[in-house]
């Protein structure tokens, strides 16, 4: 009979410890699926981010483009700039050529 007595409680402590481990379990889950849902925003964010980095770099490589253009330019207008000095005042400077 003692062991019938202790029957109910070993099916009660089992019931006991499996209810903690499935709450043990739901809550790694959802631990699990905030990391998850995390990585996943972490991933859309790095991947706009990467976007981002090559729109700045094409914007980056136009700018140094039109820099050099307007290096050539301003080379340009000061070469000019000389040679119109150079005809005012009287001379006729022939690596000047025509203005």
């Amino acid at each position: 009979m003692a062991s019938a007595e202790t029957q109910p409680r070993f099916g009660q402590s089992v019931k006991g410890l499996l209810s903690d481990k499935v709450g043990s379990c739901s809550g790694d889950v959802i631990a699990l699926t905030r990391q998850v849902l995390k990585g996943s925003r972490s991933q859309e964010l790095l991947g706009q981010a990467a976007r981002n980095m090559v729109i700045q770099e094409d914007a980056i490589l136009h700018s140094e483009d039109s820099l050099r253009k307007m290096s050539i330019i301003t080379t340009h207008l000061q070469y000019q700039s000389v040679c119109l000095s150079l005809t005012k005042a009287g001379g006729h400077p022939e690596e000047c050529g025509a203005l």
